[in-house]
């Protein structure tokens, strides 16, 4: 059965830095992409970065040079980089993976993690 688990999140000054990952596990045979959202109270969950098996990355316009998305294929891991965090980053931070084939299914599916919390303090 797949599934994805974030880990990396807590509680960080602003200014200070956080490294989020991602595991998918299951027995996965091809990922599409993978990418990182957030939700903060009272919000839509918006993406925040994207990567593909392919090497394309994509970030939201508020992180960009400030958060790094990163991805280890061979793994079925995703990392996120965050540095200079800013209060306005405190959010629930979800991992996705677009277009995951596994033996589970003989679809293509995408999967969410749980989410992991990440609060920056001003």
């Amino acid at each position: 059965q797949v599934q994805l688990v974030e880990s990396g999140g807590g509680l960080v000054q602003a200014g200070g830095s956080l490294r989020l990952s991602c595991a998918a596990t299951g027995n996965i045979f091809s990922i599409n992409a993978m990418g990182w959202y957030r939700q903060a109270p009272g919000k839509q969950r918006d993406v925040v970065a994207r990567a593909t098996s392919g090497g394309s990355t994509n970030y939201a316009d508020s992180v960009k040079g400030r958060f790094t998305i990163s991805r280890d294929n061979a793994k079925n891991m995703v990392y996120l980089q965050m540095n200079s965090l800013k209060p306005e980053d405190t959010a629930i931070y979800y991992c996705k993976a677009d277009g995951l084939y596994s033996s589970d299914s003989s679809y293509l599916k995408n999967y969410w993690g749980q989410g992991t919390k990440v609060t920056v303090s001003a």
